[in-house]
């Protein structure tokens, strides 16, 4: 008979739940959120935007497609999101011990002991998930036996200064020279600019891009507030004065807004999912994104020059912006999905059309 260690996710409001490890048997602490993807775990975990985050999954089984293998391509990871697990911790309901998939090299329990990262099973999600959708995303600790530890608010470190590249680094040798602000990317955004005939030029989060030759700024996403970004903030300042074509995903919705002189807030649970629909605003045309963040656009503290380009079917909240003149724009969605529906991958065709036009006309 498998045995296996017990385990507590404790939440700032006392609420406690036992489970079962099937990852690393050591405590951690973060912020606790919930997201209703039924596929996609390997994208999701290596997704920088869960840095300092304690992730519970409403699907209630995991692990039956095991983990990829980690190969690369173009410099990058092909079937990842990043190089390394970004997730604090992983709560669900039932974890699958046997695995099959035809690039699987092992199971999820396995990867996440390697990576040091705990994951916790027989936990009841749905119990879990009501109290974070009524009381809202909370700090929590999965604690084992004989390992206490305090609650960590990692919404108050500046997380994309930990997920950011250290140095410069140049993807492909494409006719547009794209610089991409590194906020915590995900991989499949450099795919899907690189596929479009683009030089990605990744820099750091602090970095003064504006001194670099490009034909582009692509703004990225990452986690926690956006208000710890004031270096980024500062450097698209000074570009949104030009005609050079910027877009910005996720995070970099929220800075290229904050540079336009808009403001961000916290939303209650925010929105992680692969099924959020978006409608462009002026249409009928609604879309099916993936999604995560926490943080978002308040559209009513945008400038005259700028407009809402979608709303939350859901909730109305905001889900990009662009300049009404300038080849401005960006989405709190994710594009490139990876993982989730691919519908709106047409954005990065609309930058590249910028970035061809803008060409032309110097």
């Amino acid at each position: 008979m498998l045995k296996v260690k017990k385990a507590k996710l404790i939440l700032e409001d006392g609420t406690e739940f036992t489970g079962k490890s099937f990852g690393s048997e050591k405590s951690v602490a973060g912020e606790v959120v919930f997201y209703t993807a039924m596929t996609g775990y390997p994208e999701s975990l290596t997704d920088p935007s869960y840095t300092g985050q304690i992730l519970v999954s409403t699907y209630p089984m995991i692990g039956n497609y095991g983990v990829p293998k980690s190969s690369s391509e173009n410099g990058i990871y092909k079937f990842y999101e990043s190089s390394k697990v970004h997730i604090s911790g992983l709560i669900i309901s039932d974890y699958s011990f046997e695995y099959s998939h035809w690039n699987a090299v092992m199971s999820l329990g396995q990867w996440l002991t390697e990576l040091g990262v705990p994951g916790l099973f027989d936990i009841d999600t749905r119990a879990l998930t009501k109290i974070l959708r009524e009381k809202g995303s909370m700090l929590g600790k999965i604690e084992f036996e004989g390992d206490a530890i305090d609650f960590y608010d990692p919404n108050k470190e500046n997380l994309v200064a930990v997920t950011s590249i250290a140095n410069r680094e140049v993807y492909g040798d494409g006719e547009y020279k794209v610089v991409l602000v590194d906020c915590g990317v995900k991989y499949n955004i450099i795919r899907c600019l690189l596929n479009r005939g683009a030089t990605v030029i990744r820099v750091p989060w602090d970095y003064d891009f504006t001194k670099e030759e490009y034909d582009g700024v692509f703004l990225t996403n990452g986690p926690g507030d956006p208000a710890m970004c004031h270096e980024t903030v500062s450097n698209i300042k000074k570009i949104i004065d030009d005609e050079k074509p910027i877009m910005g995903i996720c995070l970099g919705n929220q800075l290229l807004a904050m540079a336009a002189g808009a403001s961000t807030y916290k939303l209650k649970y925010g929105h992680r999912s692969h099924n959020q629909p978006v409608l462009l605003k002026g249409t009928n045309r609604c879309f099916i994104t993936s999604q995560n963040h926490g943080y978002a656009v308040d559209p009513d503290t945008l400038t005259n020059e700028w407009e809402p380009l979608f709303v939350n079917v859901n909730d109305g909240t905001n889900e990009g912006i662009r300049h009404k003149s300038k080849p401005f724009f960006s989405t709190q969605f994710h594009p490139e999905a990876s993982s989730g529906p691919t519908d709106t991958e047409f954005l990065f065709d609309d930058f590249i059309d910028n970035i061809k036009k803008y060409k032309e006309g110097q």
